[in-house]
Formats: C-alpha cells, structure tokens, sequence
C-alpha cells in the first residue's frame, strides 16, 4: 500500500487492509469474512425486534447503538453468515469512535480491498445501508 493512501486510513481500515492481502483468492477472503462473522457478539433476542431492523438489506439485520462516554457503542447482527462478516467488519470502523470520529471516516477498505466488485448489488446495498444509518446515528449525535 502506498505511503499516501497509509496516511489517510485509520488503524482500524489499515489492519483489515493489511488482512485482506495475505489471502490470494476470493475463496479465502469469503471464508475469512465468514469466520469474522461467528466471532460477532450475540445478540439478545429482544433487541430484534422489528424496530431495530435495517432497511435496504436482502438478509434480516438488527442494528442498536448506546451512546456512552462521548462514543457510539454499536451491535449488529444478521440472519445470514456472509452479512454477519460484513458487519464485523463495519463494528471494526466505527463501533466505539466518537460522533466526530465516526462522521469523517470514510469506508475506504470496502474498495481497497476489492469488495465492492465482489459483493452482489443486494449484499453492496445493505452494506451501504448499514454504513449510511451509523452515519446518520453519529451525525444525531454529534453536538
């Protein structure tokens, strides 16, 4: 990765960058995205409820934040092994980081490591979906 582009991602994106190019074939990186998503936070039944629901996503995915201490806490999780991966990877960004924080930091590693062209539209527009709403969260929160 170019020195450039190292300065702009934060430690969050660069790691998961850095991850990615170890493996050398989609079938991999799939697994791994996969693996990433059993490792997400279980989440209690009574938060999935239809209220928590994001909208725009092919798979059932619950989306809840706590502000806590001037940060946004969030937990996510999906129906589907694939999506729960993706949102560990979003968790990985942004759960924890300032409104400030959260609202200047771009998804970069969703083209540097090549995902965008290898998620279907269905899975690309709830990652976005998931990206815009923890956005939106942030920029509620920010006074």
């Amino acid at each position: 990765m170019n020195y450039e582009m190292n300065k702009q991602l934060g430690p969050e994106q660069l790691e998961i960058v850095d991850t990615f190019d170890m493996f050398d074939d989609w079938l991999e990186k799939y697994q791994y995205i996969i693996d990433l998503g059993k490792q997400l936070e279980p989440m209690d039944e009574s938060l999935k409820i239809d209220a928590n629901i994001l909208h725009g996503c092919q798979s059932q995915v619950w989306l809840v934040h706590e502000f806590k201490d001037g940060k946004l806490h969030f937990q996510a999780n999906s129906d589907a092994a694939i999506v729960s991966g993706l949102i560990h990877l979003v968790m990985t960004i942004y759960s924890g980081q300032t409104p400030a924080t959260i609202i200047k930091t771009e998804p970069d590693f969703i083209e540097l490591i090549g995902l965008s062209s290898h998620l279907s539209s269905t899975r690309s527009n709830g990652l976005n979906a998931m990206i815009e709403k923890i956005q939106a969260t942030a920029r509620r929160a920010y006074v």
